[in-house]
């Protein structure tokens, strides 16, 4: 078995969608992690605020610089995770998806370093 890392990115600037589409978008959400769960193959999953939410901390020297906001800027955000332990490359890729249709976001999937 081995952990992948589920990652959906938002769009940046677009705000919240429709309350009837998020509605829909969160069922299908909500039923992935059912299964996910009822399957053994969940380990962690959240969604995260805004970007401008961020604190970015810089060792230097002696001293730990602070800032607001997120350390990189782009186009698309870290809207939320997920982290599964499952056989392989393919099953993770098959959660993915699933969260693709879902949502209708990009996904990525990422293994853990360590894993199978």
């Amino acid at each position: 078995m081995g952990q992948y890392l589920i990652s959906i990115y938002h769009p940046a600037g677009t705000g919240q969608p429709e309350p009837e589409f998020l509605a829909g978008v969160m069922r299908e959400v909500e039923a992935i992690h059912h299964e996910l769960v009822e399957a053994g193959s969940w380990v962690f999953g959240q969604g995260l605020h805004a970007p401008e939410t961020a604190t970015v901390l810089r060792a230097d020297g002696d001293e730990t610089l602070v800032t607001d906001g997120p350390y990189a800027e782009g186009k698309e955000y870290l809207g939320g995770i997920t982290i599964v332990s499952v056989p392989d490359l393919d099953a993770a890729l098959d959660w993915g998806r699933r969260y693709a249709w879902a949502t209708t976001l990009p996904v990525e999937v990422r293994p853990f370093v360590g894993g199978s």
